[in-house]
């Protein structure tokens, strides 16, 4: 058995893609869906759930279910201190900056704040309700995370098949509105008061979809039950036809090609039906090509995937610093981008390297090696 350092390097690149996508430069510009109607998140979630259905099934079948649900418990709640630390950094930093008032950018990211009131956002920050554009990513992952146990609990009860189905239909629901009326139900029934749109551009009912999918295809691969690599072939004449005429639309849209009553099909908040189609073709074409990618599994890469979580976080200190140096411009400009990203990337560098070398450290001393996602050597 060995490690798959390919997947590693994939997400380490997802991040790379993400922080290149996010930070308020003109590379921005160029790496926003580059590859069609798909971007970094959707390859960041659904890789971080095959990853967490593959390693955590594995620790229920070896040492229980207990352990698991601890384990990843434990993984929860390390990573929600990673978002409180962000939030108390936002709320005590950026937002003294953003009320100087020249900062039009980092003041619309953080206007519930100054609607609802310091107390408002802080108690619905810390309950994952609040969840403002960039820092929204990390809250669904969280509430993900922490219904992992659950799922994988009754995937081993009940099976999958009555799962995957009803996650399918969530989804369904979730294109036709059933965000709109949850919080709708919430707001009048429950009290809430918080607007839908300080809720993150993701809609949580629709994303779910990406991370029950992947957690199911973790479990069958750490089964050996999952053959991707048939799957792919299979997938690969439609795929090599479905790529490029998306990929064309992609840049079609907006260009004298307009979406109309189509674009739901398309939506990334709402995880579109043609979004899904265009993530599983993409898919089945890197899992084609992997002996030719595996240039990409170099170590900086590798680091980078390893340290997602980590990284993940630190990327987005950066990108606020981003808005608050840009000032009331539309993103920073000049040698001031480069010396951003310079620097952005060399504290991503530094931290994935530090956790490398902790974990190298916890190993050496004795300590069990993590699990990993590993495939049987030919």
């Amino acid at each position: 058995m060995r490690r798959l350092p390919e997947l590693d390097a994939l997400r380490g690149l997802m991040l790379v893609w993400m922080t290149l996508t996010h930070l308020p430069t003109v590379v921005s510009v160029y790496v926003n869906q580059p590859f069609g109607f798909v971007s970094s998140a959707e390859g960041f979630i659904f890789l971080s759930a095959l990853l967490t259905g593959c390693i955590y099934y594995r620790v229920a079948e070896r040492r229980g279910y207990g352990v698991m649900k601890r384990k990843l418990l434990l993984r929860t709640l390390r990573l929600y201190g990673y978002h409180a630390l962000l939030l108390a950094l936002v709320f005590i930093i950026a937002v003294r900056i953003a009320a100087e008032g020249n900062r039009p950018g980092l003041a619309n990211l953080l206007s519930y704040y100054f609607v609802a009131g310091a107390k408002h956002a802080i108690v619905d920050g810390a309950l994952l309700i609040y969840r403002p554009s960039l820092l929204d990513i990390l809250p669904m992952y969280i509430i993900f995370l922490l219904l992992s146990p659950f799922l994988l609990t009754l995937g081993a009860r009940i099976g999958w098949k009555f799962i995957v189905p009803g996650s399918f239909a969530i989804w369904l629901a979730a294109q036709f509105g059933f965000r709109e009326a949850a919080h709708t139900f919430m707001t009048r029934h429950l009290g809430m008061t918080i607007p839908l749109d300080q809720m993150g551009s993701f809609d949580l009912w629709a994303w779910q979809m990406l991370w029950v999918l992947g957690l199911w295809c973790g479990v069958q691969w750490a089964r050996k039950d999952f053959p991707i690599q048939s799957w792919a072939r299979n997938f690969a004449g439609p795929a090599v036809i479905i790529a490029p005429i998306l990929l064309i639309m992609r840049y079609a849209v907006g260009r004298g090609v307009e979406l109309g009553v189509f674009e739901p099909m398309f939506n990334k908040w709402h995880l579109g039906f043609v979004r899904l189609i265009d993530l599983a073709a993409v898919a089945a074409l890197l899992i084609c090509l992997r002996p030719v990618l595996k240039w990409l599994a170099v170590r900086p890469l590798v680091m980078l995937g390893q340290a997602s979580l980590q990284v993940f976080c630190a990327h987005l200190f950066f990108c606020f610093f981003g808005l608050a140096v840009m000032g009331n411009a539309s993103m920073v400009s000049g040698w001031h981008q480069i010396v951003l990203l310079t620097v952005t990337f060399t504290a991503l560098f530094i931290t994935a390297k530090i956790f490398c070398m902790s974990e190298a450290r916890t190993e050496a001393n004795g300590a069990p090696k993590p699990l990993t996602l590993t495939v049987q050597a030919h």
